[in-house]
Parts: C-alpha cells; structure tokens; sequence
C-alpha cells in the first residue's frame, strides 16, 4: 500500500473513530471551564493530578474572589499555592501559573484575546515560551480558550493511537527522539486527517474530539485492563 493510500485510510478510520465515539457519548461541550481565564487556570493546574483536585482548587479561587487575571496576580506566591493546594504539586504550579500570569497582565494589559491574538503557530509560539507551558498545555489553551486550531495530544490519545496502529506512519519515524518529536508528530498526524471542516465547525470538531478520546482513554483504554469489550472504538482495534 503506497503512503498516499495509507494516509487515506488512517484518515478514514479517525474520522469514522470519532462517529463511533460520539454515537456513544453524544457531544461534550467541554474544556471544563466557565470562561476562557478559568480555561487557561484549569489548563495548567490540571497537570500531573485529575480535573476533580482541580475543581477544588478552582473553587477555592472563587471563593477568595481572585479569579480573574489582575487579582490573581496580585497574590503571593505563598497565598497563591495555599489556594491551589488541592491540585497537587501546589508550590511547582503556582510559579507556573504566576509565570503565565505575568505575560498576561504585564504584557497584554490582563487581555486574554491579545495575548491569543495572531497566527496560530505565533501565539503557540508565544505560550511555549513561558515557564511551565508545554506542547500539551499550550495546546489546550490554543484550541479551548483562544479559539485557534490546535489539535491537542495526551497520554489518553497516545495510548488509544498506540493500541489501534493509528500512529504508526508517522511517529516511528521519531521514536528514540525527544518526547517533544513524538508529540508534535502525532499532531501533525491529526490535524492533517481531521482537516475536512472549515471555521467554527472545524473548531468544534477537534474540540469534541479531544473530549471524545478523554472519555474513551479513562474508562475503556486503561493502562492496565483496557475494557476493549465494551469501548466504542471495538470495531477499529488491529486484528490481534
């Protein structure tokens, strides 16, 4: 099979994955979020932990009434990781997100929509470079907060993309190098078989089909005892 024809049919596949996926789940409407700021809070204190440490962090921000860019910057670090404890890792994410912070307020006048105004691979670039926001991160904050086409990877992606061969093509080509390779591989890989949608439909798509792959990689594509039984994407799995 020529490479033309291979990209084609790992085409097919992710896009009749997603039908499958949202035939069961129907439509997520996610990031979990109530504005974009709380988006892009949410984005980087739910590295390493779930989104429940998370709610509760965000909860104690809302109850302090800091939950906006300016007062939250104003906290020090210490009141700062005394709010956030819940998430984990508290002291670590609460210079991450004073960095990020800091761009915000003192760079783009406390203006999420200046600081994600741009060409897409601009702003990436942009968030990558402050302390704390990696691809992953910087991903999330582009497809769920600023409204950019970014598709975004994860743990749960990687490992469902692993089990079907879906990654095959182009990420063996990377493998050995630095995990950063592998990511931005699988991406391009995405956001080259899911480009048939333009403008808002397009967003909405690669938004759902993140939340999608979420609920598939937490309760079918387990690490240890995948339920490949009951999982939606049962019918796409490699001939063992």
């Amino acid at each position: 099979m020529s490479s033309v024809k291979s990209n084609a049919h790992l085409a097919r596949e992710l896009r009749r994955a997603y039908r499958l996926m949202f035939a069961r789940f129907g439509h997520q409407n996610w990031w979990p979020g109530e504005t974009p700021f709380e988006v892009c809070v949410g984005a980087i204190l739910v590295q390493n932990t779930s989104w429940t440490n998370v709610g509760r962090a965000i909860v104690n921000l809302k109850a302090a009434q800091v939950l906006e860019p300016r007062a939250l910057f104003a906290l020090s670090e210490t009141k700062l990781a005394r709010l956030i404890r819940p998430a984990g890792y508290f002291n670590v994410k609460a210079r991450r997100l004073r960095a990020f912070l800091r761009v915000l307020v003192a760079e783009f006048d406390a203006s999420l929509p200046k600081l994600m105004a741009g060409e897409t691979a601009a702003v990436r670039e942009r968030l990558l470079a402050i302390h704390g926001i990696g691809p992953e991160t910087a991903d999330s904050l582009l497809l769920y907060a600023g409204g950019h086409h970014s598709f975004v990877i994860d743990a749960y992606t990687k490992r469902i993309f692993e089990r079907h061969g879906w990654g095959q093509l182009k990420v063996k080509s990377v493998k050995g190098k630095k995990p950063e390779a592998e990511y931005e591989a699988l991406k391009a890989l995405c956001e080259k078989a899911l480009d048939h949608k333009r403008g808002g439909a397009k967003l909405d798509y690669w938004q759902d089909y993140h939340a999608q792959l979420v609920l598939v990689g937490k309760h079918y594509c387990r690490p240890r005892e995948p339920r490949c039984e009951q999982c939606p994407l049962k019918l796409l799995l490699p001939p063992s």
